[in-house]
């Protein structure tokens, strides 16, 4: 090689030094930056993790117990008060004054019976009491005479006795004679039937010329008529037991009916039979409400309206707080040290979107919404931050660092 080649092999050498160096020191720079970022995405991905382990949850909206509770039920309008003339003598119907519709007043004569059975009885009961009452002046008459001639010896005390013992039997006869000519006197006027207090005639079951029959052994015959006192209305209504503890008399309502849509009338709690029954677990209770204007009828069915005292310690939550367990339900509760307690409740009415719990809970207790099927009580939880400060925090509203990677599938 010549001595002018050599000066211009020696620069190039040194250049390529100087590159290979360079080249070495950013290698050095990018594995650093590797190493660091990788640490740092690891860091933050321990936090992650960690914050995951601490679930996030949402207390549920609740509401207290009004001061009042609506409680709608089913409900029977009877008249105030309701008589069925049924008849107490056998006949004919001569004739009837009153049909059904009909207002009528007390004693007002609904039909009249032509019983000729009856009258024959009648006047032999008349006849039979004019023979004893003459058989018991005779034996009185005697009784006298032989009592007359007692006192001279002329007759024995024992024949004084005997007429005296007539007349009593012939005085007890003609009684028995009056006392029946009576009873057959009180038949004759039920062969009128009449109306047992002011009303309306609900119910006309015979005709003029039906046969009328008076029921034997102690069952009623045919129902001639019906009448109902309709100034006021009976409504009677079955209440559920567990509602039946506030119920009082004079507690108010109102009801509907369906032939006056949208119109409520009013009425007043009068009794309650203080009995429940054992196949629907319910009592009957008794409304009245006025009807002097005579729209309601008796047998209609209507919707009532209680408004019921509540309970105060009764709130509604959300039917997604409710965790069903073996024995009813329990709900997930946050305790100031963000600590849960799984409380069990006794529910009240369910309204679908929401449920009332009468016993367990009180008004201050945070409740959780839509809790873990895995929480327990003693886990620590994370409540949620506002909706407000949600949309402010990319944290709050991702659960984590924006930047954080997702754990690895296994």
């Amino acid at each position: 090689m010549s001595t002018e080649q050599r000066p211009k092999q020696m620069p190039n050498l040194r250049r390529i030094q100087l590159i290979g160096l360079a080249a070495l020191a950013l290698a050095g720079v990018v594995a650093a930056s590797g190493l660091i970022g990788r640490a740092h995405t690891k860091q933050a991905l321990a936090q992650w993790s960690q914050d995951q382990a601490v679930p996030t949850v949402t207390l549920a909206k609740m509401e207290h117990g009004a001061a009042t509770q609506k409680l709608l039920l089913p409900g029977n309008v009877q008249p105030y008060a309701k008589a069925a003339i049924f008849a107490r003598v056998s006949g004919y119907l001569k004739s009837w004054q009153t049909d059904i519709g009909a207002n009528v007043k007390a004693g007002q004569v609904l039909g009249v019976i032509d019983s000729p059975d009856l009258d024959h009885q009648f006047d032999q009961a008349k006849a039979d009491l004019a023979t004893a009452n003459a058989n018991a002046q005779l034996a009185t008459l005697t009784a006298k005479r032989w009592q007359a001639l007692a006192t001279t010896q002329a007759v024995a005390q024992q024949a004084v006795d005997e007429k005296n013992g007539d007349l009593a039997a012939k005085k007890a006869t003609a009684d028995a004679m009056q006392a029946n000519l009576h009873r057959l006197e009180s038949l004759e006027t039920f062969k009128t039937l009449v109306a047992p207090f002011d009303g309306v005639v609900t119910a006309r079951n015979t005709d003029v010329g039906a046969l009328i029959n008076v029921g034997a052994s102690g069952v009623a015959g045919q129902e001639l008529f019906e009448v109902a006192d309709l100034h006021k209305v009976r409504i009677y209504v079955q209440v559920p037991q567990a509602f039946t503890g506030a119920l009082r008399p004079g507690l108010q309502a109102t009801f509907d009916t369906p032939q006056y849509p949208g119109e409520h009338f009013a009425a007043t709690l009068t009794a309650a039979s203080s009995s429940v029954n054992m196949n629907s677990r319910s009592m009957q209770i008794e409304l009245q409400a006025d009807n002097t204007d005579g729209r309601l009828a008796g047998g209609i069915y209507c919707e009532v309206n209680l408004q019921i005292p509540s309970d105060p310690n009764v709130v509604r939550v959300p039917a997604t707080a409710l965790v069903p367990v073996d024995s009813g339900a329990q709900v997930a509760v946050v305790g100031d040290d963000n600590k849960v307690t799984m409380k069990p409740v006794k529910l009240g009415r369910d309204f679908g979107d929401s449920v009332e719990v009468v016993a367990g809970l009180t008004a201050n207790d945070r409740v959780i919404d839509s809790p873990l099927e895995t929480l327990r009580t003693g886990d620590t939880v994370r409540l949620a931050a506002p909706p407000a400060a949600a949309s402010n925090t990319s944290q709050a509203s991702t659960g984590g660092p924006a930047n954080a990677p997702a754990p690895k599938a296994n």
